[in-house]
């Protein structure tokens, strides 16, 4: 209890500075000097990003020519222009190997194994009581997550708590007339930020014989996120768990069918050669319709992948 007192009140009282001090940061020479450390952060990590991007596409052209002269095969027509530059190049450099395909999209986890993630978890402005309760069931679904209480606090000012108290990921929980209907996950300090819809919301007093729920770090089940899209999303999901124990017995399943994520909450017993599974609690069903290259905060940022509205008619086509 005292720890989870403790929990709740650090992002209350990072947050309540912020406030008291709003009217006092433009001109504060401290905050100038945050704001230029944070931009500076910021361009540095984009043109690693940037660079990285170029690398990967770089590679990508050697290999579709290596793969065309070794094979006999007529190069590919975007890449004539840029043909003989290419295989001199590669002559110097020699091939490139298959773990330089694909770009380094997941770098913003790069350090996520060195310390457990802290979460602060909040809502919209003025809550529902089916909201609050349905925050207080996920706190307890997020390992060392803290509850903040939404009031009047603007979504940057809680960006600014979240970097200034150490806090990995912001979370936060939508509705629709009484109704929990979005989910938003914030990685910080730059992202990435994830938009999923939430559907067939069940609370934990809604679960018939729901057993108690353990506070053990939990096992991941995650089943057939197997696109790019789809490892990203993973990604982004399984690093709000720290690393569990060998022998918890605790399981988080995230199940992905026709694009529509399962999160299932389980506990399991051994009995002697059986084993049984107990549902915890709360269940609900995900669907991802945003991933953007900023946090939550910043609008005028890159979409890494958006649900356009084509895309729901395309009964063959799964992004997931």
């Amino acid at each position: 209890q005292k720890r989870a007192a403790h929990s709740d009140e650090a992002p209350a009282a990072g947050a309540a500075r912020l406030a008291a001090t709003e009217q006092d940061l433009p001109t504060h020479p401290a905050f100038a000097t945050m704001l230029r450390k944070q931009a500076r952060m910021r361009r540095e990590y984009m043109q690693k990003r940037a660079a990285d991007a170029k690398e990967a596409s770089t590679a990508d052209r050697k290999r579709k020519l290596r793969t065309a002269v070794d094979e006999g095969r007529t190069v590919p027509t975007e890449l004539r222009g840029e043909a003989d530059a290419l295989l001199a190049e590669m002559e110097l450099n020699g091939a490139p190997g298959p773990s330089s395909s694909t770009p380094d999209l997941d770098s913003e986890y790069a350090s996520a194994g060195v310390a457990d993630p802290r979460i602060l978890l909040t809502t919209s402005h003025d809550p529902s009581s089916r909201l609050v309760q349905f925050l207080k069931e996920m706190k307890l679904v997020f390992p060392n997550t803290s509850r903040m209480n939404r009031g009047g606090h603007t979504v940057k000012q809680i960006v600014e708590t979240c970097r200034a108290d150490g806090f990995t990921d912001l979370v936060v929980l939508q509705e629709h007339r009484g109704v929990p209907d979005g989910l938003v996950v914030s990685h910080m300090p730059h992202g990435p930020t994830a938009y999923f819809g939430l559907a067939n919301v069940t609370m934990r007093h809604d679960i018939e014989g729901a057993t108690n729920m353990s506070e053990a770090y939990p096992h991941l089940v995650i089943d057939n996120l197997t696109s790019k899209v789809g490892a990203r999303v993973a990604t982004i999901l399984k690093h709000l768990f720290p690393v569990p124990k060998p022998d918890s017995k605790r399981v988080v399943s995230l199940v992905n069918r026709a694009d529509l994520l399962s999160f299932r909450h389980h506990v399991y017993a051994k009995e002697k050669a059986d084993v049984h599974l107990y549902e915890v609690g709360p269940r609900f069903d995900l669907r991802l319709y945003q991933i953007k290259l900023g946090t939550i905060d910043q609008e005028e940022v890159e979409n890494e992948w958006v649900l356009r509205p084509y895309m729901n008619t395309a009964s063959k086509r799964r992004a997931l």
